[in-house]
């Protein structure tokens, strides 16, 4: 499986000529989406879910399926009958040869004033772990972990903690577009130093062999 990084909380993931897409979002590139089988969307918050862009892969691929949580279904699924399908934790599914399998409930706490949203996070042959915007930690082996390195919601101790806690193999950045290079090299020795897995930073548009 080929694991390719978009900008932001985006990625792609291939295998045997078909191509799954995890959170194309206002922040990704506008073709993040294209030529996708496979859409999952963790939740509704705009760097992670674009109407436009799921549209224009599901009308651009009639056999296109997307896979989210009841807030963004129902943004699609009249538009797209029998191909918008709803998910929450514990749900498992098979997509153009993708096994799939549901973990988490909510949204980390950005404030105690804000209410919190539904978030759900995708493991995917039992081999990657996209928790969205949250730590889950799905109680299960992980090979790769997309880390959420830096968001209004979190800090580096909790980032480091969520690395410990999952115990991946490998930890690879995501939803870092808001993070300057100037702090790269702290987050990269930190996390690498104090996370216990190897940690790596992947450019937009670079590949990784899983």
């Amino acid at each position: 499986m080929r694991l390719t990084k978009r900008i932001h909380a985006c990625v792609q993931l291939e295998k045997d000529g078909r191509r799954l897409v995890i959170d194309p979002g206002g922040f990704s590139e506008q073709d993040a989406a294209v030529g996708a089988d496979v859409l999952l969307v963790t939740h509704e918050h705009p760097d992670h879910f674009d109407e436009g862009r799921l549209r224009a892969a599901l009308e651009a691929n009639p056999s296109a399926r997307l896979w989210t949580l009841r807030s963004v279904a129902e943004r699609l699924s009249a538009a797209f009958p029998g191909r918008v399908r709803t998910v929450g934790h514990g749900d498992t599914f098979t997509a153009a040869g993708f096994d799939v399998q549901v973990h988490g409930e909510l949204h980390a706490v950005i404030h105690p004033d804000i209410p919190r949203i539904t978030n759900v996070g995708y493991l995917v042959d039992g081999s990657v772990f996209h928790p969205g915007d949250a730590l889950t930690v799905p109680g299960r082996p992980v090979d790769t972990l997309m880390l959420p390195v830096h968001a209004p919601w979190n800090k580096i101790s909790e980032v480091i903690d969520y690395v410990r806690e999952v115990a991946p193999r490998r930890a690879v950045d995501v939803h870092d577009a808001l993070l300057t290079d100037l702090a790269r090299p702290i987050y990269d020795r930190q996390i690498g130093e104090l996370g216990g897995a190897r940690h790596e930073r992947l450019a937009a548009g670079r590949t990784l062999e899983l």
